[in-house]
């Protein structure tokens, strides 16, 4: 949809078809300004972003538009809808990852190609420590690192862009943002875009891939409240009916293939810190 003086496009992704012509659709942006009868195009195509080495370095939004500088060029784009790789194809060695910070490494060693869970309540530092994680792993790491924000502060991506230029390691990261003040729709996909591009590495230029997620419990709130937007019935505590479903489709594309993997360390909020609460 073209808004106002046809310089806004406003990008929607069919959720369910209702017959006749007639579909409910999720908005990627902020719906200011559209009326009632306005002309709508079918794409035909799922939302897909660049891949390759022209993400490092740059800091996109969910339908993989630069959000810090000019407009690059794309050779490539990758649907963020895939599939996981085949049973057949996963790697199956255990290789322990070391992250530099002996306390972590010596009381709970990370698995390369593993998931981390980083659990805990609001303010206790879930998002510092994977700062430093990324800070520290990509100094020694060397290789590339996917960094998604996921319904969380704008100012903490400023800070986190900030220090990784300081740190001399944004060069080699791709960022890609969904914030708090987004529609519940980009929060829901912007952790698949990111995806999308740390399969590319993986999968293509054979390299071990680091992908961060802060934070994967807003990616449950926002599946809760797209779910609630199209009218399903609420289960348990009020989140939505496929949450184990929604969670499953992106958790097995993160993984490790013959030789090259994806290790991803994840933010989780823990409402109220209730360890009782479904979605963590």
């Amino acid at each position: 949809i073209t808004i106002g003086d046809e310089t806004t496009t406003l990008t929607l992704e069919v959720a369910q078809h209702l017959g006749d012509d007639l579909v409910r659709a999720i908005a990627l942006k902020p719906t200011d300004g559209i009326v009632r009868g306005q002309e709508v195009i079918d794409t035909g195509l799922p939302i897909s972003v660049p891949v390759g080495d022209v993400t490092k370095g740059k800091v996109f939004n969910v339908l993989g538009e630069v959000l810090n500088g000019d407009a690059i060029e794309v050779s490539e784009r990758w649907p963020i809808h895939r599939t996981p790789p085949p049973f057949d194809q996963l790697e199956s060695k255990t290789q322990l990852f070391e992250t530099g910070i002996k306390s972590i490494d010596l009381l709970t060693p990370y698995v390369q190609g593993g998931k981390i869970g980083l659990f805990g309540g609001a303010g206790v530092g879930k998002t510092v420590l994977i700062q430093e994680m990324i800070q520290r792993v990509a100094q020694d790491h060397g290789g590339v690192s996917v960094f998604a924000g996921v319904g969380e502060r704008t100012r903490e991506g400023n800070d986190l862009i900030h220090e990784m230029e300081e740190a001399g390691v944004f060069d080699k990261t791709a960022l890609v943002f969904g914030q708090m003040d987004e529609p519940p729709g980009t929060r829901l996909r912007v952790a698949l875009s990111a995806l999308t591009m740390a399969e590319y590495f993986r999968d293509v230029q054979k390299q071990d891939v680091l992908l961060f997620i802060d934070n994967i419990f807003r990616f449950t709130q926002a599946g809760s409240e797209v779910s609630t937007l199209l009218g399903r019935m609420p289960s348990a505590v009020g989140y939505q009916p496929n949450l184990a479903d929604e969670m499953g489709l992106l958790q097995e594309r993160i993984t490790s293939t013959r030789g090259h993997s994806i290790t991803s360390l994840q933010a989780i909020y823990v409402p109220a810190d209730d360890y009782t609460d479904p979605a963590p």
